[in-house]
């Protein structure tokens, strides 16, 4: 089974038919399960909300398949942050793709935030290249 943890990043550049969206979506369409944490719901509404668009989030947020830790993640959060700084809500979403892969493999890891694609690397997830 082909999964991919998705950073709020690509369904932003997806809602916003950014240059490289359709390309990007096609990419996502390859994976047999997208899975990200909730807050990228609130990621999503708040930038198109910001930016005055459409609410095209129902159709993007009916790909993911939500991940709900049942403990703290700091475990992950050490790990991370002893790979590189990130900001509070990148060091989220990779935490979360940490607990659903331990060891970072059989899940490819997909944002377009150059910083965290490089943590994201380090920590041996596939898949970070820029989609």
């Amino acid at each position: 089974m082909k999964l991919a943890y998705v950073d709020t990043s690509c369904l932003v550049a997806i809602a916003f038919g950014e240059p490289g969206a359709r390309r990007l979506a096609r990419r996502l369409e390859g994976y047999d399960r997208l899975l990200a944490s909730n807050l990228l719901e609130a990621e999503l509404r708040a930038a198109l909300l910001r930016e005055k668009v459409d609410d095209r989030a129902e159709v993007l947020i009916s790909w993911m398949t939500w991940v709900y830790p049942d403990r703290p993640l700091t475990p992950e959060f050490k790990r991370i942050a002893a790979a590189g700084y990130l900001k509070g809500a990148d060091m989220w979403h990779l935490a979360h793709a940490l607990f659903l892969a331990p060891d970072a493999k059989g899940l490819d890891f997909l944002t377009l935030d150059q910083r965290q694609r490089e943590v994201s690397t380090r920590l041996g997830f596939g898949g970070t290249a820029r989609p």
